[in-house]
């Protein structure tokens, strides 16, 4: 027979436990979050947000403090009880208004949930020992939860304090910016503007009909300078905010995805939508005088904004994406027109997925246009080169 559910039984740890489980399997945080918590009260959706964040940015240190209280390494656990404990201590220790009971109490039954009643008396055990003391940590690696290589290739490329200031910005959680056109006012939304032209930092409440988009991501469009009547190719376009901002101009777009599913979801811009894979030949021949590749990547400038990218990339990814991303760009600049621009992006902080790439298609690299660095700079790290035709 099915286990009785708890009278106490937490909506939002419930879908915060199934969405870090979902997340261990590969899926992602914010699309998870978004799917499970659709039909969930906006106070219990804000917890189960704060708790898969708040374990996933500081997973290493979780991990110490499991060790520290248990005796036993992390991965010695069964992934649901793991998991458990990572909530527990992260509601015990990092934050203010959870009741240590209730933490605890709700940790337990997640586990009993499982149908793993062993475990629930470990749990329990583990959890109670917890309490707000300060901890040394052993290294940096754990004091910033980020694993060792990814702070020794940003101290090589950018030195050890911004290397840690990046390291610091992943562990906060994001500014949200919103998107405002030409025309559109504010309203009654509480926002402040940027120095990029129509992006707003959202400092309360609802940010409305306007779009959700990060201040690193809106300052790549301006560089195409784009005007009325200038055809406009998109080719890595989902999911949709930079062509959007695009259309702001007044642009002849084309917009194209490998993922025809991602497509759909951009059918309101009314502009034409192509599914296909960038890196094979174009089915048309026209040339485009602006044409944006914000390709894909290992997206390393958007950890605080997606912390399960610093625990699932390795280092030999980077290698595979700077092939993928070397053919996209080959393919991107035969569809230039005379005297045309092309700006490739990216939201990685890694210099095989930037520079490199542009020097191995072109032979040699220009200066970024734009360089953000998270810690250093607001929002996300960006990285955008301007290519022009003869």
């Amino acid at each position: 027979m099915p286990r009785k559910k708890s009278a106490t039984e937490s909506p939002a740890r419930k879908a915060a436990f199934e969405v870090l489980l979902l997340v261990e399997a590969g899926g992602y945080a914010s699309d998870l979050l978004r799917t499970r918590c659709e039909q969930t009260d906006a106070r219990d959706a804000r917890l189960a947000s704060q708790i898969v964040f708040g374990c996933l940015r500081f997973r290493a240190q979780l991990d110490f403090l499991i060790e520290h209280y248990s005796g036993r390494p992390p991965q010695k656990f069964d992934a649901e009880v793991l998991i458990s404990l990572r909530m527990g201590i992260f509601q015990m220790r990092y934050l203010d208004r959870i009741p240590a009971s209730a933490a605890v109490s709700q940790s337990v039954e997640l586990i009993l949930r499982t149908r793993r009643h062993y475990a629930a008396g470990v749990v329990n055990a583990v959890l109670r020992k917890v309490d707000r003391s300060p901890v040394e940590w052993p290294d940096a690696p754990t004091e910033l939860s980020m694993p060792r290589w990814l702070l020794d290739r940003w101290a090589r490329q950018y030195g050890a304090a911004t290397a840690r200031a990046i390291a610091e910005a992943s562990l906060r959680q994001p500014e949200t910016y919103i998107r405002v056109p030409p025309g559109k006012v504010l309203g009654k939304v509480k926002a402040e503007a940027t120095r990029v032209r129509g992006c707003f930092r959202l400092t309360g409440g609802d940010p409305g009909g306007f779009r959700i988009q990060d201040i690193g991501s809106q300052a790549v469009v301006p560089l195409l300078d784009l005007r009325p009547g200038m055809t406009f190719l998109d080719v890595c376009a989902a999911p949709g905010n930079k062509t959007a901002q695009a259309l702001e101009s007044g642009v002849r777009t084309v917009a194209c995805d490998l993922h025809l599913s991602r497509l759909l979801d951009m059918k309101d811009l009314g502009c034409p939508l192509l599914a296909l894979d960038a890196r094979r030949p174009w089915p048309f021949r026209a040339r485009f005088d602006r044409i944006l590749l914000d390709v894909p990547c290992s997206g390393t400038g958007t950890l605080a904004r997606n912390p399960e990218i610093r625990w699932r990339l390795k280092p030999e990814d980077l290698a595979d994406l700077h092939q993928r991303q070397a053919k996209l760009l080959a393919n991107a600049m035969e569809m230039l027109a005379p005297r045309g621009k092309l700006v490739y992006s990216t939201c990685s902080l890694e210099r095989e997925e930037n520079e490199a790439v542009i020097e191995e298609v072109l032979g040699s690299a220009p200066p970024p246009a734009l360089r953000r660095i998270p810690g250093v700079d607001a929002g996300d790290g960006f990285f955008a080169a301007v290519i022009r035709s003869t």
